[in-house]
């Protein structure tokens, strides 16, 4: 090639500068006002005292983490009854789905999601040269045949969040099942198991059982959400011995810090504090999904820790506007337009002094102070 016909200066390769890049909640409002961080579904209980704890042992920052995090492996193994061996961990979830995409997905190829799927999934195919194909939801479900009617011979990864952000709904798993068995054997159904500690449904399962009896699927989780560790970005995956060596091969070489791998290990050994989150979940969730439905506000039907709540169209009380008017009393929700929900906010759950604070600033916005302020029964 001649000079002539090079660029003038470095080029990123097809698909790189389609990428949206991802934007996470906002975490501040005007100045002076009192912040109620509810747009990143974080612990509203915080971290362990035995994870804070761990965190806070660690003094020797000039050595190397283990790279392979042998312990925190054996630490999840011993917690779920599973194979260190066929877990590895990563800076977070986010990292393993973009490693899961890189690894089996490239050029020519195509990766799957459903309408409403998290955002990284987007990100993940197009960093990795694959083509994103997208299969519609009903009513804010993943639909299985949808995402069957969309797999092609060109097909190489599902991503699937079970349960989903930003609904929060989820798929029983003898739909994961039907699934799984509608695919061909060489895609890797990756299933994004965030929220997983949360639900209490008995038809729900992580993906742990068809992980051990397939070997086209792979589980990820992470420790950000219900273990409060968001700030250490630790996840972990599991899945078959082909599939696990395939990311440990491309993953970074220290890729968990020191003390995101001791405070992960006392988080998941602390199996009272995640009882105490799942409980206060179990309050406050149906709680809120009953103070805002009798507000005239609908909300789908969650199984985790946030709401995906929708508003009118009406000038005047539509989610745009009710996004600015909370910022203004420094409750800070998610704007999903990303996602192709500007009618809707996400809404973490959060402490009940946030909780109630937001069912009355909703009121009054609504303009129904004198009906319902936050301070109902039930909770």
């Amino acid at each position: 090639m001649s000079s002539a016909t090079l660029p003038s200066r470095p080029v990123p390769r097809p698909g790189v500068l389609a990428i949206e890049a991802y934007v996470p909640g906002k975490a501040s409002a005007g100045p002076g006002t009192r912040v109620f961080k509810l747009s990143a579904n974080e612990n509203p209980l915080g971290a362990s005292p035995k994870a804070l704890e761990a965190y806070r042992s660690l003094d020797a920052l000039e050595l190397y983490p283990d790279g392979s995090s042998l312990k925190l492996r054996e630490a999840i193994g011993a917690a779920y009854g599973l194979d260190p061996a066929r877990i590895v961990c990563g800076t977070g979830s986010d990292e393993l789905l973009m490693l899961t995409a890189l690894a089996f997905a490239g050029p020519g190829d195509e990766v799957l999601y459903s309408q409403y799927g998290f955002l990284v999934y987007r990100i993940a195919t197009l960093a990795a040269g694959a083509t994103p194909v997208v299969a519609p939801e009903t009513d804010h479900h993943s639909d299985v045949d949808a995402l069957l009617a969309a797999v092609t011979d060109r097909t190489r990864v599902v991503f699937l969040a079970n349960p989903n952000n930003p609904t929060g709904t989820y798929l029983p798993f003898d739909e994961i099942k039907r699934l799984q068995r509608g695919l061909p054997p060489n895609v890797l159904l990756a299933l994004d198991a965030a929220y997983a500690e949360y639900v209490r449904r008995n038809d729900y399962e992580s993906g742990i059982e068809l992980v051990a009896t397939t070997q086209n699927v792979l589980m990820l989780r992470t420790f950000s959400k219900i273990h409060g560790l968001a700030a250490l970005r630790v996840g972990w995956a599991y899945g078959s011995a082909e599939v696990i060596d395939a990311l440990n091969r491309i993953r970074g070489a220290f890729n968990v810090s020191a003390p995101g791998i001791a405070a992960a290990i006392a988080a998941i050994q602390d199996t009272g504090h995640t009882e105490a989150a799942v409980a206060h979940n179990e309050q406050w969730l149906p709680w809120l999904t009953h103070e805002l439905t009798a507000l005239g506000l609908t909300v789908t039907p969650s199984v985790t820790n946030f709401l995906l709540v929708h508003f009118p169209d009406a000038p005047g009380k539509t989610a745009k506007e009710a996004d600015a008017f909370l910022m203004q009393r420094g409750l800070i929700l998610r704007r999903v337009d990303s996602y192709g929900l500007p009618g809707a906010l996400r809404l973490t759950i959060g402490t009940e002094e946030a909780n109630r604070l937001l069912v009355a600033a909703l009121a009054e916005f609504l303009g129904k102070t004198g009906e319902r302020a936050g301070t109902g029964h039930g909770a």
